[in-house]
């Protein structure tokens, strides 16, 4: 059944997604808006802003192929539209979640916020919302998963049903 092969799905363009929609918000959000910190805070300033440009560049272009993917396989009804939705929440929460304990804390190439007196607070928030928003997607997932999905609820069907 076309709706339930893994390889043409909505998960893994809507998983880009996620990581694309995550990755640019924390640029833009934390990188430029606030200027809490730069992708890479060990050198100077210069540096900083070519880490961050690189770094904006890949998580706009996993946005961009993932979007793409994804509108591809929701016009041939690839399954339902909480799949793309759990993915793109998965997508989101595994980059930050990855982003907040891998490169924040273990290779300690930047923190949430550079120069606080203490990161603690930071890290814990960042981390549980990262860890929520996964859990979120993994949830629905299991949902969109499940046996009792009607075929009303694929993207085929969904302005129909």
């Amino acid at each position: 059944m076309a709706n339930q092969e893994p390889s043409r799905s909505l998960l893994w363009p809507a998983v880009l997604v996620g990581i694309g929609v995550a990755g640019s918000l924390d640029e833009i959000v934390l990188h430029q808006l606030l200027r809490w910190h730069h992708f890479y805070d060990r050198g100077s300033q210069a540096a900083g802003v070519i880490a961050d440009g690189i770094f904006h560049l890949g998580s706009t272009a996993a946005l961009g192929i993932g979007l793409v993917l994804l509108v591809q396989r929701w016009r041939t009804g690839r399954g339902p539209l909480r799949q793309a939705v759990a993915g793109i929440l998965v997508g989101a929460g595994g980059f930050n979640l990855y982003d907040g304990i891998i490169q924040h804390k273990l290779l300690g190439l930047h923190q949430v916020r550079a120069g606080a007196p203490n990161n603690l607070p930071y890290d814990l928030v960042f981390i549980a919302i990262a860890a929520v928003v996964l859990l979120a997607g993994l949830l629905l997932l299991r949902l969109a998963s499940s046996p009792s999905a009607t075929p009303s609820r694929t993207v085929r069907n969904w302005g129909n049903g």
